[in-house]
């Protein structure tokens, strides 16, 4: 009976022992952390600040993957490719909840990917250079019914937040404006700086060239008005009071991972987005602190794709 007990344990533990060793073992190498948008902007900030602390958290470094382009959705496709092992995670963004339902994309946002945490959000502006005549929303209201078809408004990419917002801005107001997608706000800024567009809604990443006068913020886009721009009126305060736009953001893995990776995962990223070093730039950007755990971040990422699938047809950009 002993022989026979002993047996069928040793039979059982191969099916077993693997998993639970890779969990207690991991990580024993690197993790890469794919971002949708280019160095330099706000987002590649926050990102690398997290991953070189959670680098040494976990004890393997943690390295960020600069992938922008397709409206900020490739580091979100490339999870349909990646081994669910828990050493290729992505930054998700908003348009990898939305862009599914506008144009054939190829992930299901609600089953091809596992969440991990949920980690901040975007403080967004429409800015103008320093040297503009634009003064004020109402300034630039005034220039664009002045030169109808003139007015270039950059964006940080095709259907993004943004862009979709500008549009409603636009539609709003009756405005013809051009819109000029870019890969991020790091080629954005770049662009409006040198006059190759007159306005750029970007995140909070020009926030010292606004400080030195080299960037004017028209409107910010929160509820309330930025703690480090306390003159810049918000959309509600302007007249749009059901305009308060955020892209918050968190970061998942591939589907079917195991789930003491991903509590290892959730665990060490926790610690290094609560870490003193990562709340002051979190401060300075004037980004919130938005933590969610696995399970409701999962819960959230459901009810955020079911918003815009609804946003999307009631706007009529579902693709045909």
């Amino acid at each position: 009976m002993n022989r026979r007990l002993l047996l069928t344990a040793a039979l059982a533990a191969p099916a077993f022992a693997p998993g639970i060793g890779l969990a207690q073992s991991f990580p024993s190498r690197p993790i890469s952390l794919l971002v949708p948008f280019p160095a330099g902007g706000s987002t590649d900030q926050q990102m690398r600040a997290l991953a070189r602390i959670a680098s040494d958290v976990f004890g393997q470094q943690v390295i960020t993957e600069n992938r922008p382009g397709a409206g900020a959705t490739l580091s979100a496709a490339a999870m349909v490719r990646a081994q669910p092992d828990g050493y290729t995670l992505a930054q998700f963004p908003l348009p990898a909840m939305r862009l599914p339902f506008m144009q054939r994309m190829p992930f299901n946002p609600r089953t091809d990917f596992t969440p991990i945490i949920h980690l901040t959000g975007y403080l967004f502006m429409m800015c103008v250079r320093g040297e503009s005549p634009i003064r004020s929303w109402a300034d630039l209201l005034a220039e664009c019914r002045r030169r109808p078809g003139e007015i270039r408004w950059g964006n940080t990419g095709a259907n993004g937040t943004p862009h979709l917002t500008l549009v409603e801005l636009a539609r709003r107001e009756n405005l013809d404006v051009i819109h000029v997608p870019f890969r991020g706000e790091a080629d954005s800024t770049p662009n409006l700086l040198g006059g190759h567009i007159e306005v750029a809604a970007t995140g909070s990443g020009p926030l010292q060239m606004i400080a030195d006068g080299r960037m004017r913020a028209l409107n910010v886009w929160p509820r309330e008005r930025s703690r480090k721009l306390p003159d810049v009126p918000t959309l509600v305060e302007l007249g749009y009071p059901d305009m308060v736009v955020t892209s918050p953001y968190g970061l998942v893995g591939p589907r079917g991972m195991n789930p003491d990776i991903v509590r290892r995962l959730h665990d060490g990223f926790r610690q290094a987005l609560h870490h003193p070093e990562h709340l002051a730039l979190l401060e300075r950007l004037d980004m919130p602190l938005e933590y969610l755990n696995s399970e409701d971040y999962g819960a959230f990422m459901q009810r955020t794709i079911n918003e815009e699938e609804e946003r999307v047809t009631r706007l009529g950009l579902r693709a045909g």
